[in-house]
């Protein structure tokens, strides 16, 4: 459809984009390659490698979680090539959303950008609830100890709410209203930090694997390997949140492309080396009992202060993956308000700070909601399936944008399309099949609920609806 259709089909077109990317709804351009890579890095490692690594063990893969991780790396690899190709041609606000907007049409950038928002504040509340964990754990073990019902979700372990994690939430609202350049410069001492902690762990546990520790291998059969994936592909939550930054890149077309693909290599190899080592040095099924796998590992084999490191590098690092996801989801909103789909308020931007404001409170204020009362697993299961849905709209607009709009300069070019999308659509697919049940009610009434406010509110208010009343 073209962009001057009544459809709900209709495109924005890139050109329009770019347009509208200025004036006082600008952001502040101020990252370069360097911060793009720490920033997915800062997303990705986080609750993925200190938290789910021990969960997903436990009871869904066993030591074949080497291989879990392999197959959703190997899924996030292929959409990072579609990621990057429309990332470094239109530099914009809206990751996913804005991808679908242009190649697929309004209904289907709404659905993406919708479904975004509820992905990214999951995300951001389970890496709350993990950040929580950790610090109680390491208080803990200083004799500092909080009554359970303050630091548990409600109905667990005697728990009313989990204030920690609302409070750490609220400081990174008040963060990230302060302005990008602040953010990424503790964002990338964090990373450097939460990387130091995880390289000196594998150090220190390596000479503690025990070879036996991985017999049985498959001990849920090959299929757990697909399960185990499915649910640790809450791991790899959070790369895409670098294409959210795209309109605050010095170089988007250059600097993109790098901070996707290369945060991501990084990422996989040190999930797949933490989780042979975890599994390696204690029996798979022990780690049912904590919701600090790593710390708990070198806390077993008698080094007491290597785990107490460890946890306040979890704590730093779990920090830094909570700035990125909720940065991600207010650049989110800030687009589908900017565009007319969500109240226009919440595309304001600081005059002094240059940052979405109102969107950063919305997110701030339904996380600390989400985190204050909801269990880590069942939060990670709700966040999968909105991150996978995100790939597929991406991948499918790759596609379809090659055969539209040919012309349109790439300064990255996605290799084999239509083949590499198709793979990565395929493996989300079969992702999505192996999700929880639960997980894909959540989702479904999400989307009906979605779609409900489009036709009432987001069609009539759109700006490309606006422009066709005026003539323009």
């Amino acid at each position: 459809m073209s962009a001057n259709s009544n459809s709900i089909f209709r495109t924005k077109s890139i050109e329009d984009l770019l347009a509208g990317a200025s004036g006082d709804r600008a952001l502040k351009k101020v990252l370069g390659p360097v911060e793009l890579v720490f920033l997915g890095i800062g997303a990705v490692i986080g609750t993925g490698i200190f938290v789910l690594p021990g969960v997903a063990a436990a009871n869904y893969a066993g030591p074949a979680l080497i291989l879990s991780f392999i197959v959703s790396g190997l899924t996030c690899v292929f959409a990072s090539l579609c990621y990057a190709e429309l990332a470094s041609m239109i530099p914009i606000a809206g990751s996913a959303y804005t991808f679908g907007y242009v190649g697929l049409g309004e209904i289907w950038g709404w659905i993406i950008g919708w479904d975004l928002a509820l992905e990214y504040m999951i995300g951001l509340s389970t890496v709350a609830v993990g950040w929580s964990g950790y610090l109680v754990t390491l208080l803990g073990s200083f004799g500092i100890h909080f009554p359970a019902a303050i630091c548990n979700p409600f109905g667990q372990n005697g728990g009313i709410i989990n204030l920690p994690a609302v409070l750490i939430v609220f400081v990174m609202m008040l963060l990230l209203i302060r302005g990008i350049t602040e953010s990424v410069k503790l964002n990338n001492f964090l990373v450097i930090l939460k990387l130091g902690v995880i390289i000196l762990f594998i150090i220190l546990a390596v000479g503690h694997i025990k070879p036996a520790n991985w017999n049985p291998f498959f001990p849920y059969g090959v299929g757990g390997v697909f399960k185990g994936a499915a649910v640790i592909f809450f791991a790899y939550v959070g790369f895409d949140a670098v294409s959210c930054a795209a309109e605050e890149c010095k170089n988007p077309q250059r600097d993109l492309p790098i901070g996707l693909v290369g945060s991501l290599i990084v990422c996989t190899v040190l999930y797949i080396l933490v989780a042979a080592t975890l599994t390696g040095v204690l029996p798979y099924l022990i780690y049912k009992t904590t919701a600090a796998p790593v710390a708990y590992a070198l806390l077993q084999v008698g080094i007491t202060w290597g785990s107490a490191l460890v946890s306040v590098g979890a704590v730093c690092g779990l920090t830094s993956a909570l700035l990125v996801t909720m940065y991600g989801c207010t650049r989110i909103l800030f687009a589908l308000s900017r565009d007319g789909l969500l109240p226009q308020v919440f595309s304001t931007v600081h005059p002094k700070y240059r940052t979405p404001v109102n969107s950063t409170i919305l997110v701030a204020i339904i996380s600390m909601c989400f985190s204050g009362v909801l269990p880590v697993m069942r939060l990670a299961e709700m966040a999968n399936m909105g991150t996978l849905i995100a790939f597929i709209i991406v991948s499918a607009s790759a596609i379809v944008l090659r055969k539209r709009r040919p012309d349109i300069e790439r300064p990255f070019r996605c290799p084999a399309v239509p083949i590499i999308p198709s793979i990565a659509m395929m493996f989300c697919f079969y992702l999505i099949w192996e999700l929880p049940h639960f997980t894909k009610v959540v989702f479904a009434i999400w989307i009906a609920i979605g779609i409900v406010i489009y036709f009432a509110y987001s069609k009539s208010h759109s700006v490309m609806e606006k422009s066709q009343k005026l003539g323009m």
